[in-house]
């Protein structure tokens, strides 16, 4: 077989041209976290090598969505994730069976809630603001020691009244003073404690069992999307998800309680019952931003490149934190929305339908019913209604069921999504 040479003209027509690949370009995206956030932009470049004998030219890449990172997710508690009402008169009903432990019977459940009521309006008479400023926990406790005192008054008075043969109601004011101050000495503050305990265990147990639907599924499915993110509850009670063992507990971090701070609680409803209504909650969420600043601190030290290394620089609360988003889960306008949107958080309403229990969207109306469990003021109620409206276009993203958590959440930090 004879093999005939290419002339250099063909050679030269043969060539296959080179591409090297292209090196995407992308700048640093910095979502603040604790000031409100400006948006991110992405641009990518691309750069191409190409071999001496090529002409090739390629097209410029498009820009390319970058999802932020999502650093602190707090959620408030009542109403948001479970529905206050069913729970508080559960452990009402936990609240009659302890006082009959210790046998104080003939009691209600809606006794606790109907002193409780009593108290702060008469306090209101002398001193509006500690009225205000009384925390669920000190308005249940004196509550429950005043059924104790009321009781324990009742068998005393019948005792004398027995042992006079007389009526209860010919005994003297004398006699009806002593007794009073006898029933109030004899409560004992253990029992006191022990009832409170009672009331508060079986408000944990009862949030357990009424967790609104997808709940857990979505804190699942967020910490599957989001690994690192800190979770934390902001509240104005008690209620804590670090005691919700079989259902919450496996998935916060940590809970800020209004009761915790007693100065901050006190200014805020003084502001509240002023004549512009104009409330701070700012320290609450503060206190929030500032935990998680902690336990950040601690998680980056956990997970240090460098494991000879055994200085780690030192973070400042709050700048060294600005590259995370936080984001705030809440089911009431004024206190989840305004209060967090304040402190730099991207917001989400929660607004479930009626039928699951859900109050928030249909208790802030001065022309209707308030629930059996609130204690707000007339006062106080006209001034959340502002507040409320103020908030509204505060919301960054609203939501009508739990199982939409995680899908606005990505939307809210990736808009494109």
């Amino acid at each position: 077989t004879t093999i005939i040479p290419r002339t250099r003209q063909e050679e030269e027509t043969m060539k296959i041209p080179t591409i090297a690949a292209a090196v995407l370009v992308l700048t640093d995206s910095v979502v603040h976290a604790f000031t409100v956030p400006r948006a991110a932009r992405v641009r990518a470049t691309a750069a191409f090598a190409a071999s001496e004998e090529s002409t090739t030219t390629a097209e410029p890449k498009q820009e390319e969505a970058v999802t932020k990172q999502i650093g602190l997710l707090t959620f408030d508690l009542d109403d948001t994730l479970y529905p206050i009402d069913k729970v508080l008169s559960e452990a009402n009903d936990a609240f009659v069976k302890a006082m009959e432990k210790f046998g104080y019977t003939g009691l209600n459940p809606e006794d606790i809630v109907n002193t409780g009521k009593e108290i702060r309006e008469e306090m209101s008479k002398t001193d509006p603001i500690d009225a205000a400023t009384l925390t669920h926990t000190e308005i249940r406790e004196l509550a429950i020691r005043e059924e104790m005192e009321k009781i324990i008054l009742e068998r005393k008075l019948q005792e004398t009244a027995d042992d006079w043969a007389t009526q209860v109601d010919s005994l003297s004011p004398i006699i009806v003073a002593s007794a009073k101050k006898w029933a109030k000495n004899a409560v004992s503050e253990s029992v006191v404690q022990a009832v409170l305990s009672a009331w508060e265990m079986e408000r944990h147990h009862a949030a357990e069992r009424h967790l609104f639907p997808s709940v857990i599924d979505s804190l699942k499915k967020i910490k599957e999307e989001h690994p690192q993110v800190i979770i934390g509850a902001v509240t104005d009670g008690r209620a804590n998800p670090k005691l919700m063992t079989f259902t919450l507990a496996p998935y916060f971090d940590f809970c800020m309680s209004w009761e915790d701070e007693q100065g901050g609680r006190r200014q805020f409803f003084k502001e509240l019952d002023s004549v512009d209504g104009q409330a701070d909650l700012n320290w609450i969420y503060e206190a929030a931003r500032h935990k998680y600043a902690l336990l950040k601190e601690a998680s980056d030290g956990l997970i240090k490149k460098d494991e000879t290394d055994d200085k780690i620089p030192p973070l400042t609360y709050p700048e060294t934190y600005d590259d995370l988003a936080w984001l705030h889960v809440g089911d009431d306008l004024a206190f989840d929305v305004g209060g967090s949107s304040a402190c730099g958080a991207k917001t989400i309403l929660v607004e479930l339908s009626k039928d699951l229990g859900q109050t928030a969207p249909y208790r802030f109306d001065t022309e209707i019913d308030q629930p059996s469990w609130a204690t707000t003021t007339p006062s106080e109620l006209v001034a959340r209604i502002k507040m409320n409206e103020a908030s509204k276009e505060l919301v960054d993203k609203k939501i009508v069921s739990m199982e939409q958590l995680p899908l606005a959440i990505n939307q809210i930090l990736n808009p494109d999504w």
